[in-house]
């Protein structure tokens, strides 16, 4: 007579919440808005030649998309260009920062991550989830810690198979005193 051992997927039945923050990647194309293409000899913005090219610019390149304001040139720009350029894009654009391209991604995830109810995840035991196809910014890792670890019971990095424990609430409170 033949036993047969029932597999049971203990991973599956832990009470582990898996959070992958590749799931919170903004969809929208990025694109940038470099002011640097508005400087007279490069150096100088003047008022009223930005505002008339603001005016005749076209908005479409930037419509639904998530754009980066900055200026890539050395020049001093006043504060009221950043601002003037927003009144122009802001009605089009999904979302707007000032920042460049390369770090379009980190200001999104932090504005995501703060706005973010954390509700769900109150005395949870939470996998933060390691690998993606995304890129996903290392900064991103740091505001979901940031924001989860108040009200985690536990926080781990990885896959549930494979993980690396990062906080557990009393463990930390413990050695503190």
């Amino acid at each position: 007579m033949e036993i047969q051992e029932k597999i049971v997927n203990r991973v599956a039945e832990s009470s582990l919440l898996s959070f992958d923050l590749e799931a919170l990647y903004p969809p929208e194309e990025k694109i940038s808005f470099d002011l640097k293409n508005y400087l007279f000899m490069g150096l100088i913005l003047k008022e009223k030649e930005f505002r008339d090219a603001l005016k005749n610019m076209d908005l479409n390149p930037y419509r639904d998309k998530n754009v980066a304001v900055y200026c890539s040139a050395d020049a001093i720009i006043p504060v009221w260009a950043y601002m003037l350029s927003a009144v122009y894009l802001s009605p089009v654009a999904k979302r707007l920062y000032f920042c460049t391209e390369d770090k379009l991604d980190e200001e999104i995830y932090k504005e995501i991550i703060t706005a973010m109810d954390i509700t769900p995840y109150k005395s949870q035991r939470i996998i933060i989830k390691g690998c993606s196809k995304k890129p996903v910014p290392v900064s991103a890792y740091l505001e979901i810690t940031r924001k989860l670890q108040p009200v985690a019971k536990s926080l781990m990095y990885g896959e549930a198979c494979s993980n690396v424990p990062l906080y557990k609430q009393n463990a930390l409170k413990n050695t503190n005193a």
